[in-house]
């Protein structure tokens, strides 16, 4: 692992601080590394040794444990500065939380004090192939009294800054004792037979060490693997509080497209010759499509900041899911129904039903925000703002890419059935 000198943050006024004072510094040059992907080593070591990526470790473990909302605020004040930054970090804080809702003591313990000292986290998670994105190939079969992992990953976002990589498994040991389901494998990036390629080439979000991971009889230790069910498939806010930050990281592109758009109008734009202005931020239909703009980014904004809220009762609310037995029945092999533990419900509370539709029309706001703001920044700036060496469609491409992540046609589906149906939002980690 990385050593790290790691600065401990205690609040989150400071955590905000810290974010603010690191956005500055890193939108400096944002355009720049986007143009010449220039992957951002020297400001994610930065990130890393702010104390940032510790601030959700929890308190009896060291850490500043700052709700979700906090969180979210500190990635979308990130990703209005550069959003390839703000992403690289968000499988970190998610499988952090997975830690914190499944891990065994002594997982805890290991972990969170690497976290501590700055360690990064990654995740080797999406496949290519598959009827769907929710089938997994990779496997982790026993190999004595230990295990080895198998398989390629896509999308493997931070993979190439990463100290630890969280891989996404399915195991393979019809006639063993562990539970059957999906395991999260914790292994140090430079675990022997781990191939991390730079080969992400989008046309957004371009930064975001996004490439390729293979496992080649990547051999693990039993206690370097968590039973992932244990916190996507119970009523806890592990799937709201992944996708907060995605929305987060939409809002903060929408508010730094509108940035850039009135920074750029103000120094730059002539007015249209009908105005019969000077200036052309004096053009009554320029002044209204701002005016239009920033309604849009201060509803992301503030949907986002409710639903975080939302997130932050239903992390409150989480029902104690025993770790300890829960880490003792996958060791004794007592599986439950359906191969799953029964230590914790399958059914959603409702405060984390709540957080779900909260934080789905969190997306929805945020996801439209961004495309439109940055696609509109042209529309107001006119034909100087097309220049390549301005680079300001980078705004777009970094917005249309991280949108893709997961279509909101389906929020608008869970927000329905819950307004009709009273449906509660399935549990699978992506609402």
């Amino acid at each position: 692992m990385t050593a790290v000198a790691a600065d401990r943050i205690a609040s989150a006024a400071q955590a905000l601080s810290v974010a603010n004072r690191l956005a500055a510094e890193f939108a400096v040059e944002a355009s720049d590394r986007d143009r010449g992907r220039r992957l951002p080593h020297a400001e994610v070591a930065r990130l890393a040794a702010s104390g940032l990526l510790a601030i959700t470790v929890p308190a009896e473990f060291g850490g500043a444990d700052l709700p979700p909302s906090v969180v979210a605020d500190v990635v979308r004040i990130l990703a209005a500065a550069d959003p390839n930054i703000a992403q690289i970090p968000h499988s970190h804080f998610v499988y952090v939380n997975l830690l914190r809702l499944a891990g065994s003591a002594e997982q805890k313990q290991r972990y969170f004090a690497q976290v501590l000292d700055g360690a990064r986290i990654a995740n080797a998670q999406s496949e290519r192939g598959g009827a769907t994105v929710a089938d997994i190939a990779t496997t982790v079969r026993p190999l004595g009294t230990r295990f080895r992992v198998d398989g390629t990953k896509y999308y493997c976002t931070g993979s190439l800054f990463a100290d630890l990589l969280a891989v996404l498994t399915r195991l393979d040991d019809p006639d063993g004792e562990l539970p059957a389901g999906e395991y999260i494998a914790y292994l140090p990036a430079d675990t022997p037979g781990v191939r991390i390629i730079d080969d992400w080439n989008a046309l957004g979000q371009r930064t975001t060490g996004s490439g390729t991971v293979e496992f080649d009889g990547v051999v693990v230790e039993s206690d370097q693997l968590i039973f992932r069910s244990d916190a996507v498939h119970a009523p806890t806010g592990y799937g709201a509080f992944a996708q907060l930050l995605h929305a987060a990281i939409d809002a903060g592109i929408a508010r730094g497209a509108l940035s850039a758009a009135t920074k750029f109008v103000r120094s730059k734009s002539r007015p249209w010759f009908e105005s019969g202005v000077g200036r052309a931020i004096d053009d009554p239909l320029l002044i209204q499509r701002f005016g239009e703009l920033s309604v849009a980014v201060v509803a992301a904004e503030a949907t986002l900041r409710a639903a975080g809220l939302a997130v932050d009762r239903a992390v409150t609310s989480e029902p104690a899911l025993s770790n300890e037995t829960v880490a003792d029945t996958h060791r004794s092999g007592s599986p439950a129904q359906n191969g799953s533990v029964s230590a914790v419900p399958s059914a959603p509370s409702e405060a984390v039903a709540e957080a779900s539709l909260a934080v789905a029309a969190a997306k929805v706001l945020a996801d439209r925000a961004a495309n439109d703001v940055s696609s509109a920044l042209f529309e107001v700036g006119g034909t100087r703002s097309t220049a390549s060496d301005l680079n300001l469609d980078h705004f777009w491409r970094n917005a249309r890419t991280h949108t893709l992540h997961d279509p909101v046609r389906w929020k608008y589906q869970h927000i329905g059935r819950a307004l009709l149906h009273e449906t509660a939002p399935p549990l699978h980690g992506v609402i």
